[in-house]
């Protein structure tokens, strides 16, 4: 049997990132080629030529004095840590299929569990805010689910604790996935489903759902909906059209109970989104870095206010 490319790709190994990005002065240039592809540009007058201040870590134009750092105005803004943490950081998160608790990611990066948590916050921030700018296209499987523990009183989707989201996932020619969507929902009402697939499918684009009454909403979006009503039970999960989105749902959760013993309902959006990010990119897991590391660049910054609140839903 052949080995699945995708699966058994070599990423990058700790080695050869230290080699890469194991110093500031690396992590820097990085980084400034990144937000400066065509070389430095001033932000408020647009010439090119510019001087590095040696007392501090600024840029400044020759033509009208004006200073910026590298960082400023990105999810980098203000940070205290080196960009050397960032980088590890981003490392251990594109590089692990199942997601590393902030736990285990302060060990490792030798900072404190707060410190930390707005790092990856920051992190999974950025990922959403990407991949919320690509909406998926071409044929798309979605389904309703829910996160959340079991509790004592109602069953099924009026039961407390828990939060809607959908999942929706886009198929090739061959029938292969290769886009992932999930996003949080406030329910399964058919407005909501229709403000949402005019945020993440593209029109025109084909999907199938099963019977649920709120995914009526996706015509709305000039989507062509076709519903298969499945009839409930352990078998819907088995019919052929729904198996990669099931199988998708399937494996997020069991990661995510795997490696995060606790996730605050309020910022489920972001761990969503770190494993649909991560999917959708997983066809080279090395440039995963740097394109993690790009989309922080463009990403406004994210003070600790901010990131405590509840996340947009999509």
């Amino acid at each position: 049997m052949a080995k699945n490319k995708i699966q058994f790709q070599k990423g990058i190994s700790i080695q050869k990132f230290m080699l890469r990005y194991g110093t500031e002065e690396q992590c820097q240039k990085q980084l400034f080629n990144m937000r400066w592809r065509g070389g430095y540009q001033c932000p408020k007058c647009g010439k090119e030529k510019y001087c590095q201040l040696k007392s501090r870590a600024l840029y400044q134009c020759n033509h009208c004095r004006h200073q910026s750092s590298l960082t400023a105005g990105t999810l980098f803004d203000h940070t205290k840590l080196p960009l050397t943490t960032w980088f590890l950081a981003i490392y251990f998160i594109t590089q692990k299929k199942n997601g590393i608790s902030i736990l285990e990611l302060s060990r490792h990066l030798g900072i404190s569990y707060n410190a930390t948590w707005r790092l990856k916050h920051k992190l999974m921030q950025a990922m959403k805010e990407r991949d919320d700018q690509k909406p998926l296209e071409g044929f798309i499987q979605i389904d309703d689910a829910y996160w959340g523990g079991v509790r004592k009183g109602v069953k099924g989707r009026g039961a407390k604790g828990k939060r809607p989201f959908v999942a929706a996932v886009s198929l090739n020619d061959e029938m292969h996935p290769v886009g992932m969507r999930f996003s949080v929902v406030k329910g399964f009402q058919k407005q909501e489903l229709t403000d949402w697939a005019k945020h993440h499918i593209k029109a025109k684009s084909v999907a199938v759902s099963d019977g649920l009454a709120c995914f009526k909403g996706l015509a709305d979006a000039e989507v062509f909906h076709f519903p298969v009503v499945t009839g409930g039970g352990a078998e819907c999960v088995e019919i052929p059209c729904f198996k990669w989105v099931n199988t998708m749902i399937s494996n997020v959760k069991n990661s995510m109970r795997g490696t995060f013993h606790a996730i605050n309902l309020k910022h489920l959006p972001r761990y969503l989104a770190e494993f649909s990010y991560k999917f959708n990119r997983r066809y080279n897991l090395e440039s995963m870095i740097d394109r993690l590391a790009f989309a922080s660049l463009v990403t406004p910054p994210m003070p600790e206010r901010l990131l405590k609140l509840a996340e947009q839903r999509w």
